[in-house]
């Protein structure tokens, strides 16, 4: 944080009783009318789209935003939730209204490890990997914090740290995780956080780690983020976190000493209600006045950075106008067709108009605004669904039938029918089409956070990879009609989707899509644009996981797992072919440069990937097979090379030991290059191999 605005804040909080001072380390912290200081909520969402405040762009969910690869592109969709955020708050102001959702401190974004793909929130993150993860998170948080003298609004950074299920425990549970797995996996894209973007805020989870509550932990919030990091922002509990220590941790005796533990552990700001309760604590001897001041001056500090002690801040004039405009409404669109994952297609994609008449819509995410909104989502002006946008790309020369087959997870749609009552008609609607469009998924009403969705059995993860049963038997019913099927996969997770990708045409992965996710996958569908996204997790086939209350990485995600996946991490397929040359590493730049050519017939889209392995660190013990060093997405014509250049950053040279400590071991490294990993089940799906580079170091 600038100087200048830590003196302002500084003087501001000087001039408070102490009491006042206390007052402002809520989220809803109070006016303060003799100092003309008006109230303030600091809760506001934004993790793809300005949420839970009303009319607003909606992008897809953040896990889809992560299968495009494309730094640029999630930078500028944090440029237009910044926009929106301060369009909607500076009207609000002048109308007097401040309430909860409507301010310009954003809880995003969401940059803990999609572990395991049972994990409902695993949607608002930006995959399994620490590195896709850092850089996404980095150019996301610089888009909403902008480049001015002051912020555009404060990102937050979340949820520190080693969190990501089970949700029905997380309010009791102890994440215990070792000294490398800690480094190497689940702090990494936090500290880039921190040193690279100088994020506004960090928020504190819900559980432990290694016996210390996250919200409460010198360990992690003083030794690491404070101390080694240098992060000088201002850290927020997640909501009602710091009520867990005594209620559910039970690491303390009341509120008192929860509050005492959360502000000796530097957590400034509770969501929550514990705070309260400060004076008391106060008054018990049990915190200080230095601490109260402290926390205050480091919040004050946000919003003098936020330009509101000000009258020269360049963001107080964004006005409503920019709200839901052509250019962002055009901007969720790319998004949505950047991030559809093909993951099978047999020749039928994409669809030959020529030969088809009639085409059969089938499956109970066709028509739905849920799978396009995901969680934490804002309300868009406009929706096209996969049924809506398949029947526009469609004309009026081709008919379009539909059903909804089945529930999302019921075994009836009227409650009084027979079980499977939609399947029938769904298998009518199969033979009376060409080709079937087969719609299926989850939302977020059973996929997602704790206590926001009415998947009681499950508190919002998944009990299993396979699709509800319902759906199962609403896809084998189709299958067997014998009318070519193509799969579409609406979810914010890994599914185990092995029949599909054994007795069906075509499947394609297209999330939680966003406002125009129909539009994109109808383009998609019909060949105006080749598919290129890649997936950021891991297919896992079902009961190859570990526990899903194991914290170890062994035997998660790409980078440790030991048996085949269903589809790898970075895998997806384009309607076109590339070609690689050899690469070459600079040295002293630390980049490499390779030639890709698009050796297809359309126009595409590549993802080119770079993977590194180091000979001395293999030595170690449980190191990764290879980790993912760099990506750049690249546009090419039919026959058209291009020269793309990789930076490789220096924290990927390291290895990490078992007690923590990174270093870098020197010796010889082999970096692979190309669409995809360098492993056999990529092969295997794609026909293709890597190019890869020896060097030194």
């Amino acid at each position: 944080m600038k100087k200048e605005f830590k003196e302002k804040a500084a003087e501001i909080v000087a001039k408070m009783t102490l009491e006042e001072a206390a007052s402002q380390l809520r989220y809803d912290s109070p006016a303060i009318e003799r100092l003309g200081i008006p109230e303030f909520n600091w809760w506001s969402e934004g993790l793809h789209g300005f949420a839970r405040a009303g009319t607003a762009t909606v992008f897809p969910q953040a896990i889809a935003l992560a299968a495009a690869f494309d730094k640029e592109m999630v930078r500028k969709v944090a440029e237009v939730v910044s926009t929106e955020a301060r369009a909607i708050y500076n009207e609000n102001k002048k109308h007097g209204d401040r309430d909860i959702y409507k301010g310009i401190t954003i809880w995003s974004p969401n940059i803990n490890i999609f572990r395991d793909p049972r994990w409902g929130r695993g949607q608002e993150t930006y995959g399994e990997d620490p590195y896709l993860t850092g850089r996404l998170g980095v150019e996301f948080i610089k888009g909403l914090q902008g480049d001015g003298k002051y912020l555009k609004t404060a990102a937050c950074a979340k949820h520190a740290a080693v969190h990501s299920g089970p949700e029905a425990t997380r309010h009791s549970f102890d994440a215990v995780v070792s000294n490398k797995d800690l480094e190497e996996t689940y702090i990494s894209a936090f500290e880039e956080a921190v040193n690279e973007a100088d994020v506004a805020g960090v928020m504190g989870a819900y559980n432990r780690l290694n016996g210390e509550p996250c919200c409460g932990s010198k360990a992690l919030l003083v030794d690491i983020f404070r101390k080694r990091f240098g992060f000088d922002g201002y850290i927020v509990s997640d909501c009602w976190a710091i009520r867990d220590f005594h209620e559910n941790h039970m690491v303390t005796s009341g509120p008192t000493e929860s509050a005492k533990m959360a502000l000796d552990a530097t957590c400034d700001l509770n969501c929550g209600i514990v705070y309260l309760h400060i004076m008391k604590a106060y008054e018990e001897g049990l915190i200080t006045e230095q601490q109260i001041r402290e926390a205050a001056e480091r919040v004050y500090t946000v919003r003098a950075s936020l330009g509101m002690f000000a009258d020269d801040c360049e963001y107080d004039s964004i006005d409503y106008d920019a709200v839901d405009t052509k250019e962002s409404k055009d901007l969720a669109y790319q998004a949505g067709l950047k991030s559809v994952v093909m993951l099978k297609n047999d020749g039928i994609l994409p669809l030959d108009r020529s030969k088809i008449k009639t085409i059969g819509i089938i499956g109970p995410t066709a028509t739905s605004v849920t799978v396009l909104n995901g969680n934490y989502n804002g309300t868009a002006s406009e929706y096209v669904t996969n049924l809506d946008g398949i029947r526009a790309a469609a004309g009026d020369d081709i008919r379009v039938l539909y059903s909804e087959g089945s529930h999302l997870y019921l075994d009836k749609v009227q409650p009084l029918a027979r079980e499977d009552d939609r399947i029938q008609e769904a298998v009518i609607v199969a033979e009376h089409s060409d080709v079937v469009i087969l719609s299926l998924g989850l939302d977020s009403t059973i996929e997602g956070e704790e206590g926001d969705t009415g998947n009681a059995f499950a508190a919002g993860d998944k009990n299993s990879l396979f699709l509800p049963a319902c759906q199962q038997r609403l896809l084998e019913a189709v299958t067997k009609t014998g009318k070519p099927v193509i799969v579409v996969i609406n979810t914010g997770s890994a599914m185990d989707v092995t029949f599909a990708d054994e007795n069906c045409n075509a499947v394609l992965q297209a999330w939680y899509s966003g406002e125009y996710g129909g539009r994109a996958l109808a383009d998609i569908l019909f060949g105006k644009v080749s598919p290129s996204g890649k997936l950021p997790v891991t297919f896992y086939k079902e009961g190859t996981l570990p526990e899903f209350s194991d914290y170890s990485m062994k035997g998660r995600t790409y980078k440790f797992m030991d048996s085949a996946p269903l589809y790898p991490f970075g895998y997806g397929l384009s309607y076109s072919s590339f070609s690689y040359g050899a690469p070459s590493f600079d040295d002293a730049t630390n980049e490499i440069k390779v030639d890709v050519t698009n050796t297809g017939k359309v126009a595409a889209d590549e993802i080119v990937e770079a993977y590194i392995s180091s000979a001395e660190g293999a030595k170690l013990a449980d190191q990764p097979k290879y980790c993912l060093c760099s990506f750049e997405r690249v546009s090419l014509l039919p026959g058209e090379t291009k020269t793309v250049t990789l930076k490789i950053m220096d924290k990927s040279f390291t290895v990490v030991k078992e007690d923590g400590e990174r270093f870098i071991p020197g010796g010889e490294y082999t970096i692979y290059v190309g669409g995809q990993q360098p492993d056999d089940r990529s092969t295997e799906l794609t026909g293709n191999t890597v190019q890869s580079v020896k060097i030194h170091k």
